[in-house]
């Protein structure tokens, strides 16, 4: 076995794995990585052996459990407060899943379709109407997601600043007290913004859900205040880091991008491949509540997993030529959205935000380029999810 590697690590090009795992992915499909305070954990970097693990129930998403992996100081918080859906396992995962589930169907998606097309054209022309140059991450990346996931669970969207900044704090930190006290933030918020719901009843899922739920007893409200910070945060956030770093990969690909504005049809498929290129996500966390025996290798109960979600999206066994984009493979199987019972709950409306977006965008500014030399254009560090802290375009 060769000397374990620390993750995260940062990446060297934002579209593609961090340089400093190629051991471990050589190694694979199971190694070892070394997490800041000196714990090794298992590293999965095979796509075969990571779905079969992610569907195996001897593989737990319980934070609270001493073994669960933290990779970074902030991440203590975890330990202190329970995460709904994400946190739990079967069954009181499924229960609640099965409670949200009819927010997220591909109808409700549907249905959203003319919504989201008309939040994507009122921005470009905000955007368009200001002129150039602008920066696409605070116009138009970020923007889209939030008006969408406040349309959608009945949030008000003039309240924006104050949850994007929160959110921010809850994924990057930098310390454990700021995710705790942003956490604490937006508890107190969505629970003052349920309170005000049951008083006067508006639009939206949380309003859905406190007939359906909360009122029934289905939920209590501490239950529907934490599943709304999950749903609000992860609602904005990975879509958000996908266009903005879709976008920057299609400008820094422009065959690719040809073919797309020649083809446009191709539109949901080059979804697919961009989000197992991207893999915002560099990897999942999980811990073993038994042993298992895997490539060979024993996992220890109690021991902690990384699945190596970027490296995974590589495994050339399953894409060939897996670190070169090709809207014409079959990239369904990818890991980008996790896989198993904790598959992402939103990756019907995420699709389709991507799909409007993009699709709009490369239409409606076809000299859409960078405004400054891409190698100068910053990226996200490596402990949160990946993107482009800005991206200064023009056209």
């Amino acid at each position: 076995m060769t000397e374990s590697v620390s993750f995260p690590q940062d990446r060297t090009c934002p579209y593609h794995p961090p340089a400093g795992y190629e051991p471990a992915r050589q190694e694979g499909p199971v190694a070892r990585v070394t997490l800041f305070d000196g714990r090794e954990v298992w590293f999965v970097t095979g796509h075969a052996e990571a779905r079969a693990l992610l569907v195996d129930p001897r593989l737990s998403s319980d934070r609270l459990d001493p073994g669960f992996p933290l990779p970074m100081e902030r991440f203590t918080a975890l330990r202190r407060r329970r995460t709904e859906l994400l946190g739990v396992d079967d069954p009181e995962h499924n229960t609640q899943r099965r409670k949200v589930i009819p927010g997220f169907t591909l109808k409700r998606t549907a249905a959203l379709r003319p919504m989201i097309q008309r939040t994507v054209d009122g921005l470009l022309d905000t955007m368009v109407a200001k002129g150039p140059p602008a920066d696409l991450v605070t116009a138009f990346a970020l923007p889209v997601p939030s008006m969408v996931i406040c349309a959608l669970l009945g949030i008000p969207y003039d309240d924006h600043d104050f949850f994007e900044v929160q959110s921010r704090r809850l994924l990057r930190g930098p310390e454990a007290a700021d995710t705790d006290d942003a956490r604490e933030l937006l508890d107190a918020y969505l629970g003052e913004l349920i309170d005000r719901k049951v008083r006067s009843r508006g639009e939206g899922l949380l309003d859905e859900l406190i007939d359906d739920q909360l009122n029934t007893g289905g939920m209590d409200r501490m239950e529907l205040v934490r599943m709304a910070v999950l749903l609000l945060v992860a609602g904005h956030e990975t879509t958000a880091n996908m266009l903005s770093l879709g976008t920057f990969t299609l400008l820094e690909h422009p065959e690719r991008l040809a073919e797309l504005r020649a083809d446009p049809s191709l539109m949901p498929t080059a979804v697919e491949e961009l989000m197992r290129f991207l893999s915002i996500a560099d990897g999942i966390l999980r811990v073993a509540g038994s042993d298992i025996e895997v490539a060979g290798t024993t996992i220890r109960a109690g021991e902690g997993v990384i699945l190596a979600t970027s490296v995974i999206n590589r495994d050339a066994s399953v894409y060939p030529e897996p670190d070169t984009l090709d809207w014409h493979r079959s990239a369904r199987h990818h890991v980008g959205f996790g896989f198993g019972i904790h598959q992402c709950l939103g990756q019907n409306l995420a699709r389709a935000e991507m799909e409007i977006a993009l699709g709009t965008l490369f239409a409606r500014l076809p000299d859409l380029r960078l405004a400054a030399p891409a190698d100068r254009i910053p990226f996200k560090p490596g402990d949160t999810l990946q993107g482009m802290v800005e991206l200064p375009v023009t056209w």
